[in-house]
């Protein structure tokens, strides 16, 4: 797509949004890199290069959006304000917890995009960018929750993308791995599940191949290079990764079937300790 417009990117006081408000800035957009909090982005708009295009931090709470930070020359969506949580077994996490994710992960994404698609239908060639994640091409337990608000919003795109491919507008998916981020860091390798005795051996092997897995995690500004690059590209798929590991694991998905993709995973689970 031709670079003109704005583009309003959610989530973008840290980590992949951070990273994605500043490289689209780069490219010539009028960046509103939104977040609950604008003074955790103070510092955006000076590390913008001159000469590019620029960036301003608006307030915006995805549970609760102001259809004023829309502008009228919207070109670009990208949906990724998000939250996890503990890690628990399906058995053990309260309906709370399940609310609370899904009115971020997938009510809140649900209504920013209601409101931005009149602005992006009135241009053709704009482009809805959801971040969801890799981990929903494997059957990784303890993440029900997290998991199912991404899942939804992959199903949620693929209407999308019918609805809209008419006005010439493109929908998009990125699935992101292991990418260096706060939420990465502050997440604990062994799920919560593991303070439950019947989850607990479980939960420590997960600990353990999500600890190696993560050991070199791809920069955020690498990931969203190859997030714009995707927006950009009139022939990008639905669904791309953004790092090593959404690639491969996407590759794998493609690839194999359910059930021989995940039986690796189930096995490593299910295995009898000698």
């Amino acid at each position: 797509m031709k670079v003109t417009g704005s583009a309003l990117v959610t989530g973008a006081s840290r980590g992949i949004g951070r990273a994605v408000a500043l490289e689209l800035a780069r490219r010539g957009f009028h960046v509103l890199a939104s977040m609950r909090n604008p003074a955790d982005g103070e510092s955006l708009s000076g590390e913008v290069v001159d000469g590019t295009g620029r960036l301003e931090v608006v307030g915006l709470d995805v549970t609760r959006p102001d259809p004023g930070v829309f502008p009228e020359n919207l070109r670009v969506l990208v949906n990724n304000a998000g939250l996890d949580g503990p890690n628990f077994a399906v058995e053990n996490t309260p309906l709370e917890q399940w609310r609370a994710l899904f009115e971020t992960n997938l009510f809140g994404l649900a209504e920013v995009t209601r409101l931005a698609v009149p602005r992006l239908r009135s241009h053709s060639g704009s482009v809805v960018c959801n971040v969801t994640s890799c981990s929903t091409l494997l059957p990784v337990p303890f993440f029900g929750v997290y998991r199912a608000s991404k899942a939804a919003v992959s199903a949620l795109g693929e209407s999308l993308r019918a609805e809209l491919a008419p006005h010439g507008v493109r929908v998009l998916e990125v699935m992101p791995g292991a990418i260096a981020t706060d939420m990465l860091a502050s997440s604990a390798p062994i799920p919560e599940a593991a303070q439950y005795e019947a989850y607990r051996t479980q939960a420590e092997q997960l600990g353990t191949t999500r600890a190696a897995a993560a050991a070199e995690p791809t920069p955020a500004p690498e990931a969203a290079r190859a997030i714009v690059e995707a927006i950009l590209d009139d022939s990008t798929p639905l669904r791309v990764g953004c790092d090593p590991m959404g690639v491969g694991l996407l590759s794998a998905w493609r690839s194999q079937s359910d059930e021989e993709l995940m039986a690796p995973m189930l096995a490593s689970f299910t295995a009898e300790e000698v």
